[in-house]
């Protein structure tokens, strides 16, 4: 049975990134995002939710070296959730994202960047995103070109 598992991220960060290395010297980043919600609550206020974000390697140094607490942040990875037993001896739930790509977001004030960042998947500013290498390489087919229509009278039907 096939599965799925895409999680898509637009938010800031809640603290600096912690980067650490593995006992195998391989870079870890650990940070916290806030992810706004799309609809108001009760008290007409927008709840954010805060999602644990982990990235390796190279985009673990990327994150920590361009990121601090506030900065805007577009994660694509994947959920991960794992078990264990802490020091008391409770077991103990983790979930998070490990991040496959990570590129910045939109900056303070650029409500039409966020509004638009994620309609086609397409620009997310101009700054690239870094990805972590694919196993094999695989021809990326070149993304369509759209042209804006001025008004409805050019329209083809």
């Amino acid at each position: 049975m096939a599965s799925l598992n895409k999680a898509i991220l637009m938010g800031n960060l809640v603290a600096d990134p912690e980067l650490k290395q593995t006992p195998s010297g391989v870079a870890v980043c650990s940070f916290r995002i806030g992810v706004q919600r799309r609809f108001k609550d009760a008290n007409g206020q927008y709840a954010s939710d805060f999602v644990n974000i982990v990235a390796w390697r190279q985009q673990a140094e990327f994150v920590s070296k361009y990121f601090r607490k506030g900065s805007s942040i577009v994660v694509v990875g994947s959920i991960q959730t794992r078990d264990y037993t802490d020091q008391q001896g409770n077991k103990r739930y983790a979930t998070e994202v490990v991040a496959d790509e990570v590129t910045f977001g939109a900056g303070k004030g650029d409500s039409q960047s966020q509004n638009t960042a994620f309609a086609g998947m397409g620009d997310f500013g101009s700054a690239p995103a870094y990805s972590a290498p694919a196993s094999a390489p695989a021809a990326q087919p070149a993304a369509p070109k759209f042209e804006e229509i001025s008004g409805d009278e050019d329209l083809p039907f």
